[in-house]
């Protein structure tokens, strides 16, 4: 059986840094959810973008939780909630909830899925280091 320090010993520097950042950007996609305003960028006031948008947040948050167990299945299930969060945000620009009506509100949907994507795509790259 393993401690939990010869876990956290194993576990990559950096991957222990993706799964923290995605726990920080989800929590503030979920405050933007409910605030819907951030640095700049407005959203929808409208209670279906709250709800949907404070989902996806949550999504990214447990997605990243998830990482630090350095469980491969939770790291599957990590995977699926980032697909999610990304599919959710296209979701929110297709139905036009999260409205593209300037330059800093397509970089922010366009970087923030990004993000999502890359992190996505690092688990992804890193499975042998999950047990």
């Amino acid at each position: 059986m393993m401690s939990q320090d010869s876990t956290a010993n194993r576990r990559p520097v950096v991957l222990t840094v993706v799964a923290f950042l995605m726990i920080l950007f989800g929590a503030v996609e979920v405050v933007t959810a409910f605030t819907h305003s951030f640095v700049g960028i407005s959203t929808s006031p409208s209670l279906l973008f709250t709800i949907s948008a404070a989902a996806i947040g949550l999504c990214y948050a447990v997605a990243g939780g998830l990482i630090l167990t350095m469980k491969k299945r939770a790291a599957a299930v990590a995977i699926v909630l980032l697909i999610a969060d990304i599919l959710g945000r296209i979701a929110l620009v297709v139905t036009g909830l999260y409205p593209l009506n300037s330059l800093e509100q397509i970089i922010g949907i366009v970087a923030g899925t990004a993000i999502a994507a890359i992190f996505a795509i690092y688990i992804w790259t890193q499975w042998v280091v999950f047990q």
